[in-house]
This record gives C-alpha cells, sequence and structure tokens, in this order.
C-alpha cells in the first residue's frame, strides 16, 4: 500500500489475467458509504449543499456517510448521516439500490436507503456540524423536480442522481422495487 489515508488508501495488485498476461492495477481502498433518499410526507427528498473541494464546487446532494465505524450496521450509520447532516430520524427504511460507483478505481460499495416517516431531531439533541459541514442546510425538493434536475444535468454527485431517479422509478411502481434493509449486499467488504 503505497499510500495510507485518513478515509481512503491506494493498493497496487498484481493481477493475473491469465492468456492477456499479468497487469498491474492500482486502485481506491474505500470503506465504503450509504445514502440517503429522506422522503416527506410530501413527496419531497431532502438535499444538501455541501462543497467538495476535489472538484472546487457546492454541489447539492442527499445525506450520506462512510462506513468508517468497524462494526457498525449499514442501516444505523445511514440513520445516524440523516441525524448529523439532515437533522432527522426516519422510522421507516428500505433499500433502493446498491452500487459500485468507480469500479475501474476504487473498491467503494454504496448502499442508498430510502427513509420515510420523518420527525425532526430535537434542537438539544442535533449534531454540531464542522468544516465542510458547517453551513450544511437541507433543502425540501419535489422529487419530480430533484429527478428532472438530475437528467437535466444539474445535480453532479452520482450516488444522488442513482438514488433520486430510483426513488421517482420506485414510487412510479408503487414501492414495489423496494428490498429490506436485512437484503444482501453482493459487494460490500466488512
Amino acid at each position: 500500500m503505497p499510500f495510507q489515508g485518513r478515509i481512503v488508501d491506494v493498493a497496487i495488485d498484481e493481477v493475473d489475467l491469465g492468456e492477456a498476461g499479468v497487469v498491474r492495477r492500482e486502485y481506491t481502498n474505500h470503506p465504503g458509504s450509504v445514502i440517503v433518499v429522506a422522503l416527506d410526507d410530501d413527496d419531497n427528498v431532502l438535499l444538501l449543499r455541501q462543497y467538495r473541494h476535489p472538484v472546487g464546487a457546492f454541489l447539492w446532494e442527499l445525506p450520506a456517510g462512510l462506513l468508517d465505524i468497524d462494526g457498525e450496521d449499514p442501516h444505523i450509520a445511514a440513520a445516524r448521516e440523516l441525524a448529523e447532516e439532515a437533522d432527522v430520524h426516519a422510522a421507516r427504511w428500505d433499500v433502493l439500490l446498491d452500487l459500485l460507483p468507480s469500479p475501474g478505481g476504487s473498491n467503494e460499495a454504496a448502499r442508498v436507503y430510502l427513509a420515510r416517516d420523518l420527525t425532526p431531531v430535537p434542537e438539544h439533541e442535533r449534531h454540531l456540524r464542522e468544516a465542510e459541514e458547517a453551513d450544511m442546510v437541507a433543502v425540501p425538493v419535489p422529487l419530480e423536480d430533484a429527478a428532472a434536475l438530475a437528467l437535466a444535468g444539474r445535480l453532479h454527485n452520482g450516488q444522488t442522481v442513482s438514488g433520486i431517479l430510483a426513488a421517482a422509478i420506485g414510487r412510479a411502481s408503487s414501492w414495489k422495487t423496494l428490498r429490506p434493509i436485512t437484503a444482501p449486499w453482493e459487494y460490500r467488504r466488512n
């Protein structure tokens, strides 16, 4: 491992491709992530505006976070991130989809949840946000409008776009596409 960072490491593997030979592949070793489509009773999805330094811009995104606490259940991590970033709890949770955001360069596995039956986190229990999250505010956007923004190229985070479009498709099918939070997660590493 030529680089070990706070969030990701860089790994180099020698891969035997049989007749095609042995190749060297570099990739980021990522702990995995969870993303939350928080849908209120009026079918608004909560979007957050957050600064992302690698692209030097503020992006509109869904609440999300890393699976960086050993042994933490992904659903619990998603609930924690929703409370910390959007100041809401959800009573109902389902799996929308599983993603490999960049499988050519990272082993990150991401799970997108649908959170419903939302209630506000009491003021005295709210998470103190720091750094890029300090000014983050959750903005409710009608799901149809969020899907239109995604298709118009106005939303740029891949997990956000995927989650919003999956929620729009799921709602159009009366939520028949949903899976339970215990559904197998094929590419999750830990």
